[in-house]
């Protein structure tokens, strides 16, 4: 699941356009609005609880690519920097190449790769979760899935990208 992809305008607008740095300040260079840019996104990604060890970020603003690697302690972890990063105005692909930490209890069954949805204009929560799950009840596990990214479950948007969780049998 590295490569992930998204809708470029939709998102959370989290760092200014070069033009928009520009206007605040004429004399910025690419370079400087570009560190500017990781330096935000980084914080993004950090800012979310998430276990990562040695986090690195690189982003390409004109191909509106980022680079995430380190060492995420679960898949839960890799996934959700990855649809954090991904959930960025200005953010077309995340390239997730961190790796999982082992687990460290032996008798922990590994995690499932989780599904992604896409949202669409007029979706709700409970219809993802009935599509998914055939119950639409089951939404709770989508808000927990995506935590901290849904901070109201009334809240979610077109162009959004959403973990979707197995389901324990």
């Amino acid at each position: 699941m590295g490569l992930f992809s998204f809708i470029k305008e939709a998102g959370k607008k989290i760092f200014h356009s070069g033009d928009d740095a520009r206007k605040e300040n004429p004399a910025i260079t690419d370079d400087a609005i570009r560190q500017q840019q990781v330096a935000a996104l980084r914080a993004h990604v950090q800012n979310l609880g998430l276990n990562i060890k040695n986090l690195d970020v690189r982003f390409d603003a004109a191909d509106g690519e980022v680079v995430l690697s380190g060492e995420a302690r679960s898949m839960a972890d890799y996934e959700k920097a990855a649809l954090m990063a991904g959930n960025v105005s200005g953010i077309f692909k995340v390239d997730n190449q961190m790796t999982i930490a082992a687990s460290t209890t032996p008798q922990q069954a590994p995690e499932t790769q989780s599904d992604t949805y896409e949202v669409k204009k007029g979706d709700t929560l409970w219809a993802i979760a009935d599509k998914y799950y055939g119950n639409g009840a089951q939404y709770k596990a989508i808000v927990e899935a995506n935590q901290p990214m849904i901070k109201d479950e009334n809240e979610i948007y077109p162009g959004q990208t959403l973990r979707i969780p197995k389901l324990n049998a």
